[in-house]
């Protein structure tokens, strides 16, 4: 199909070449994305210690924890696609979420009682929900869709590299100071506030005419309005989501096999070193294949993944296990956003993203509950295999399953 004007086609051709076509607001949004994941992950790689063995939480209540965060998170990503769409504008609500995001982290190393750590949770999380679908939204709207799959890869792979400084510094700061949990979260602080910074410099595009359409309610008729493509993207980001829960889950695996405290934080280092290494070249193979290329390849490595985890006795097999992991996100996590870009119609690309967000939310709820039931009842093994025996049940139905018609062009 021809490209809609000459602009976009030539940013299409320039799609062949490499991320250095991308616009510069990309490459911003990754910083920004960058930033906070150094802030929120030297958070996330200790808060699990922080509540299990400073606060005395139990693993059920962890996974509680992490999963009704997630799934505030995605509920948040709903209202703000919407509100964005309504609107036409991101870059507000991107501000706001992350704005939220750094006011919440001096909450962690002040909290005495899980209530004041699941209050910071939320907030955290609200925020990213606000930011998380008009963001997303504003890198298809900067980018032909020739270019997303890159735009998704690179946003991910900057993303990805403060996912994996975040524990690294975590590892600096509680050698330095005598693993005092407390004192290494005021670090999270700075990180989490240059972020915020980096979005003011933000610059969205123009939002283009769009063709006049009765102004609905929020309660769109979002059946009619959005493909039956779209909903076949969503129900194929729940079931991964069902088969991997949350991270945390890894840190007290890697303290489970013997990891010191103060070095914990290398699980997490291990797996963001694949993944930001990983999901730049992954979206720009996503923009040339199709996605099942991608999707079945990413489902099967965490199937191995989990097994390796479920059978670690020592730290180097879990950190084996973690590099899958990373792995498994790279070929998948940038290509369902693409995938969710594509299927979307243009006025409601925020909105679908809060959708897919909000269904793989409520998805990883699940599963982190049901991870933490089974570590609390029957051990660390059986939470990872129950993992790898789920990512086989979808990894087959996946390969089962040949849609027909539009549909089809998404995964096949």
């Amino acid at each position: 199909m021809p490209a809609p004007g000459a602009r976009e086609s030539g940013q299409a051709m320039a799609a062949s070449g490499s991320h250095r076509s991308l616009p510069k607001s990309i490459w911003l949004l990754g910083m920004v994305s960058m930033f906070m994941d150094i802030s929120s992950e030297l958070v996330h790689c200790l808060l699990p210690m922080f509540m299990a063995g400073v606060l005395g939480a139990s693993m059920l209540a962890i996974g509680i924890v992490e999963g009704i965060a997630e799934a505030t998170a995605a509920i948040a990503k709903v209202f703000s696609g919407a509100i964005s769409d309504r609107f036409r504008r991101r870059k507000m609500l991107v501000v706001l979420g992350y704005g939220l995001g750094a006011c919440s982290k001096p909450a962690f190393p002040l909290a005495s009682t899980i209530d004041l750590v699941v209050a910071a949770r939320f907030v955290d999380r609200v925020g990213k929900g606000i930011r998380g679908a008009p963001r997303d939204a504003l890198v298809a709207d900067l980018v032909p869709p020739g270019q997303r799959g890159a735009a998704y890869g690179l946003r991910q792979a900057l993303d990805s590299a403060g996912a994996f400084l975040g524990p690294l510094l975590a590892i600096a700061f509680m050698l330095w100071l005598a693993s005092d949990i407390r004192l290494v979260l005021w670090v999270a602080v700075a990180p989490a506030f240059v972020a915020l910074l980096l979005t003011l410099a933000l610059r969205e595009p123009r939002p283009p005419p769009v063709a006049s359409a009765p102004r609905e309610r929020l309660r769109l008729r979002l059946g009619r309005r959005l493909p039956r493509h779209f909903w076949l993207v969503v129900a194929l980001g729940a079931v991964f989501t069902l088969a991997r829960f949350s991270e945390a889950f890894l840190i007290l695996r890697a303290q489970d096999v013997g990891l010191a405290a103060a070095h914990v934080p290398a699980i997490l280092i291990v797996l963001n070193a694949v993944y930001a290494a990983l999901a730049y070249p992954a979206g720009a193979i996503a923009d040339r294949l199709a996605a099942r290329s991608l999707l079945l390849p990413g489902l099967g490595v965490l199937v191995v993944a989990d097994v390796v985890l479920a059978i670690a006795d020592s730290p180097v097999i879990a950190f084996a296990g973690a590099a899958l992991w990373g792995l498994h996100l790279a070929l998948t996590q940038g290509l369902l956003a693409k995938l969710v870009a594509d299927a979307a119609p243009e006025a409601l690309r925020a909105t679908a993203f809060g959708i897919f967000n909000l269904v793989t939310g409520g998805a990883l709820l699940l599963a982190s509950v049901v991870a933490g039931w089974l570590w609390s009842t029957f051990g660390a093994a059986a939470t990872f295999s129950a993992g790898a025996a789920f990512a086989a049940i979808a990894a087959a139905g996946l390969l089962l399953h040949r849609p027909q018609g539009p549909a089809a062009a998404g995964v096949e």
